[in-house]
């Protein structure tokens, strides 16, 4: 599917990647499987939502895709390395600490990612469930690690240069290809799971009409 910058698929990505140059990309922005079984992850206060569960959190990517990933893309910010950076075992003085600002909470308080930039480490501090009440409890999310908006918004703001191509191998909810319609970069992305796929999609389709996002 081609929306505006933003061209996106349904497929796996191992296929994606292998149909572009080396460093085709400038920065690959990632929140792929941590293997910490994220798809059972049950949400919400009183009402809890149950994310259906396919076992596609029971491990980490391969290092054959990390392989891949850094062929394609000159940077990368990759979420949740401190959970499988085993499987490409690089070193970096950047690690972001995105602080959920979640107050007491049994949740954790925030995430990591790790970076291929030479900067030092930096805190994103921004609500776990972005700009609207209307998120409150995680009731409205359509995926269980859902990021908002603005995450990717100050993401790119801070690592991301006017005309640099942007690739996302595990979409998700789709709050990478928000913020990129919004920041005007060309994002190559794709999920594999169909269902999710769909409600990414129609997402995108209703945020993106909107002047203010939700």
């Amino acid at each position: 599917m081609k929306y505006g910058k933003l061209k996106i698929s349904c497929e796996d990505c191992m296929d994606l990647m292998k149909r572009y140059d080396d460093n085709h990309f400038e920065l690959a922005i990632i929140d792929c499987p941590y293997g910490i079984g994220a798809d059972k992850m049950t949400l919400g206060n009183g009402k809890r939502k149950i994310y259906r569960g396919n076992n596609w959190d029971n491990k980490p990517p391969s290092k054959e895709y990390f392989n891949e990933l850094f062929r394609v893309s000159k940077n990368q910010i990759l979420w949740g390395a401190n959970h499988y950076i085993e499987q490409f075992c690089k070193n970096s003085s950047c690690w972001i600490f995105w602080d959920k600002n979640n107050g007491e909470s049994l949740f954790a308080d925030g995430e990591l990612a790790w970076t291929s930039f030479k900067s030092p480490v930096r805190i994103a501090k921004i609500h776990w469930c972005g700009s609207s009440a209307k998120w409150e409890s995680g009731l409205n999310k359509i995926h269980p690690t859902q990021k908002p908006v603005e995450l990717y918004k100050w993401l790119l703001k801070n690592y991301a240069k006017e005309g640099d191509k942007i690739l996302d191998t595990h979409m998700g909810s789709g709050s990478s290809a928000i913020a990129c319609h919004y920041m005007g970069y060309d994002l190559t992305a794709c999920e594999l799971d169909k269902e999710y796929y769909e409600q990414a999609m129609q997402r995108i389709e209703e945020q993106t009409r909107q002047e203010v996002l939700i």
